[in-house]
């Protein structure tokens, strides 16, 4: 939670002033407690509001001494990243047809993105709207559908699409107040809603149910057609402690069961002993093929940072910052820095229910989804520990473990790259790739066939680092970063890197091939989400949005200058083991207008091209603004659609 303290007092004013609230008896249609007693009757009961206004005490105590102040309101975390991940984001259609899908972590768990294919049509969330595009054929694209949520107060964040349902997930604020028993009104804050249409017609959608969850979207996944949805609701602090005022428990809604939001009791709400925050973690499932299967609701007294899901398990890891000393301790000086562990919370997934199962905790912080990885019956997670900028004991230092179905490490690699952090893992079966970094990128090749002893078979240091690594094949991997220029004490990022890497040799693997795209200030989306990626191997195809920065004097040597602004579009590449990185073209949505008046720089603008697919031989890119489609064989342009803002 320390990373987000500066998002303060920003979502719920009104919060500060919630009036008394009579405790609400359990809906009829809440699961039963003896669907989870083998595992969530593990974990304490808050039970009542008194005994949760004394965990937060403690817990706001801690804070004050952690943080030197008092916190008014923490808003939660928003979103954001199996054996062996897909290889290919192609799927078969009835034999005949392909098309891409959305590059995800885990085969057979699906993850929601702003875009979606089902092969003939496109779905696309955009700010305040779902808009559907006839995609094929081609030259004759236009948009079916758009449906304009402002009037409901929602906006879209992401979706899913399968054979009969459509999922849009985002952030409802209620311009409403929830009334308890006493018919007094309080505050509803903003939540995380699903609105669940058939989509067997596209042109005339039919929205069959809504479920909502309170709290800020953190993340979602699909397996099958179980849904699970999982949001951070965070708690009013000066509300609690100064004003004296009632909580009110978090609230959920099922159109399934009723038209009102009802509150999960204190009787129903578990927390972690150790990992107490002024926030609730809210998981939620249900079944797209069980229409009158209630949705599952479980919150805990805790948080959630980085999510990892398997197909039968969920891991939640957040950072545990260690109890306030004594007041005897705090007046003795130290320089000896906080401690940082991360907990891991396990939950079971079947059928669209969710079901606690157990918690564990290793030393150091996660990066992100990629951190995790469960393979074998084994759970596989990389931390950095420490602060890279000291040169003592407590620089940092990186590590792997294995922890087993108990959530017990069972097997450990520490210490890695000393003085260094991860910026990228990725594991591939009984292998790990770790990209560590502070002035030069080692590539760690890391061997996990024996859980108990993970072992480094090798490693590459080049300049440079990778943010997100993809498999090619068994033998190469992907990587995509920065470039560096180095200095005597420091390292500057110049333009996007991207990399082959060749660990045919484990002991010694290679940059094989590498592609320098622009200067300094060169971005892309893909560096902070793995979802804006098209890759296929079969296809010889690799593409992705670049935001590219050039510098006009390219004699000057200045390796800390930004590059200006010269074009936003799709890299599309041609990639293979003997010619490396081929640039095919480059397509954006700019016309030359907007290229004139961008000047310098440019912003974050709907002909902005964040999303590349493709539907048998048809490349498509998207933007808010458009969509264009090229055959894939010579990228000639064969149509455009412009999507309508209202």
């Amino acid at each position: 939670m320390k990373k987000h303290m500066k998002k303060l007092l920003l979502t719920c004013a009104g919060m500060a002033v919630l009036t008394p609230l009579l405790m609400m008896a359990a809906p009829a249609w809440f699961p039963d407690k003896e669907a989870r007693a083998s595992s969530a009757d593990e974990l304490p009961l808050i039970g009542t509001e008194d005994n949760l206004k004394k965990l937060l005490q403690e817990e706001m105590e801690n804070r004050q001494y952690r943080y030197g102040y008092q916190n008014d309101f923490i808003e939660a975390p928003v979103a954001e990243m199996a054996a062996a991940p897909a290889s290919s984001q192609t799927k078969q259609v009835s034999g005949l047809a392909d098309y891409s899908t959305t590059n995800i972590q885990v085969a057979g768990v699906d993850e929601a993105d702003v875009v979606k294919t089902d092969g003939t049509y496109i779905y696309q969330a955009t700010e305040e709207a779902l808009v559907i595009t006839q995609a094929m054929p081609a030259n004759q694209m236009k948009v079916i559908k758009r449906l304009d949520y402002r009037d409901q107060r929602f906006s879209p964040s992401e979706l899913y699409v399968d054979d009969q349902h459509l999922v849009v997930i985002g952030t409802h604020n209620p311009a409403q107040l929830y009334y308890d028993s006493a018919e007094i009104g309080h505050h509803i804050q903003g939540t995380t809603k699903a609105f669940i249409y058939d989509n067997r017609n596209p042109s005339s959608l039919m929205q069959v149910r809504e479920v909502e969850i309170e709290g800020n979207y953190l993340t979602s996944r699909k397996i099958g057609s179980s849904l699970y949805l999982i949001s951070n609701r965070g708690l009013d602090m000066y509300g609690i402690m100064e004003t004296k005022s009632k909580l009110l428990p978090p609230l959920y809604r099922d159109s399934l069961a009723d038209k009102t939001y009802m509150p999960v009791p204190y009787d129903r709400i578990h927390y972690f002993p150790d990992d107490v925050e002024p926030n609730y973690l809210i998981v939620a499932g249900l079944n797209l093929d069980k229409p009158q299967q209630k949705m599952d609701v479980a919150p805990y007294l805790g948080s959630g940072e980085n999510v990892y899901a398997s197909s039968e398990n969920l891991y939640v890891a957040v950072t545990k910052n260690p109890p306030a000393p004594s007041l005897m301790k705090r007046m003795i000086p130290t320089d000896t820095p906080p401690k940082q562990d991360t907990s891991i919370y396990k939950f079971r997934l079947k059928d669209g229910h969710v079901s606690y199962e157990r918690s564990g905790q290793v030393p150091g912080t996660t990066l992100n989804q990629f951190s995790m990885d469960e393979h074998k019956d084994y759970l596989r997670i990389a931390t950095t520990s420490g602060d890279m900028w000291r040169n003592d004991e407590h620089t940092s230092k990186n590590n792997l473990y294995v922890l087993d179905q108990k959530l017990q490490v069972v097997g450990e690699l520490e210490g890695i790259a000393p003085g260094e952090k991860i910026y990228s893992t990725r594991f591939m079966g009984d292998r790990a790739y770790m990209v560590t970094f502070k002035k030069v990128d080692p590539l760690f090749v890391i061997d996990l066939k024996k859980p108990s002893a993970p072992t480094i078979l090798g490693k590459l240091k080049i300049p440079g680092y990778s943010d997100y690594l993809h498999p090619y094949d068994e033998n190469h991997i992907i990587g995509f970063g920065k470039d560096t220029e180095e200095t005597k004490d420091m390292a500057y990022y110049q333009g996007m890197k991207v990399a082959l890497f060749d660990v045919t040799d484990v002991s010694h693997p290679k940059e094989k091939f590498v592609e320098i795209i622009g200067d300094r200030g060169t971005d892309s989306e893909l560096l902070r989400n793995h979802k804006s990626l098209l890759f296929s191997k079969e296809k010889n195809l690799l593409a992705f949005p670049v935001s590219l920065m050039e510098r006009t004097n390219k004699s000057d040597s200045n390796m800390m200058e930004y590059g200006n602004f010269t074009f936003q579009g799709a890299y599309i590449y041609a990639l293979d083991l003997n010619k490396g990185f081929t640039l095919r073209k480059r397509i954006t949505h700019l016309d030359q207008e907007d290229t004139v008046k961008a000047g310098d720089s440019w912003y974050e603008s709907k002909k902005n091209v964040s999303r590349i697919l493709y539907i048998k031989d048809t490349l498509y890119t998207l933007s808010e603004d458009m969509i264009k489609a090229h055959d894939l064989q010579k990228l000639n342009e064969i149509g455009t659609v412009s999507l309508p803002s209202q």
